[in-house]
């Protein structure tokens, strides 16, 4: 009897089997309004673009997009705040964010992360994170994981946690 190998796709193939309507560049501009709308109430089309670093024209169309998916209200070239359902995503977005971030710099020991968690966020499920967050609590409190990376440095090198 022929052995049936679990269903492979490329990565797009996987995002075409749970397709949301929102891209992984809208999830970033949504990130990004609701990160810096947390800190100032609002943000404008010129700041995105500046954040983001792209065109005006770019953070302008993608503000378009969003505001049809009911993410953000806008006028162009004004002030964009988040929708409610905007704030729910952004949130989760936001979320998603540090618990990968902190992830990162539990296991590598170092916080510049930022390019790495940029790079999969978009990749990773939600129980994934849930769990993850769990793990970076038992991690960061836990001493003899901390030894354990500190003995595996002198042993091994310093190298492997850089």
């Amino acid at each position: 009897m022929e052995k049936i190998d679990p269903a492979f796709y490329t990565a797009t193939g996987y995002k075409a089997l749970k397709d949301s309507g929102i891209t992984e560049s809208m999830e970033d501009y949504l990130e990004m309004i609701c990160r810096d709308c947390r800190e100032n109430g609002y943000i404008r089309i010129n700041t995105l673009s500046q954040r983001l670093h792209v065109k005006p024209s770019s953070a302008s169309k993608m503000a378009a997009h969003l505001r049809e998916a009911g993410l953000i209200e806008f006028e162009k070239y004004g002030i964009i705040r988040p929708s409610e359902a905007g704030w729910r995503l952004g949130g989760y977005l936001l979320h998603r964010h540090q618990v990968l971030a902190d992830f990162f710099a539990i296991l590598n020991r170092d916080d510049n992360q930022l390019e790495q968690v940029e790079q999969i966020e978009h990749f990773i499920e939600r129980k994934t994170i849930s769990n993850l967050e769990l793990l970076n609590h038992f991690l960061k409190d836990n001493e003899i994981y901390q030894m354990y990376l500190d003995k595996m440095a002198r042993v091994k090198g310093k190298d492997i946690l850089k």
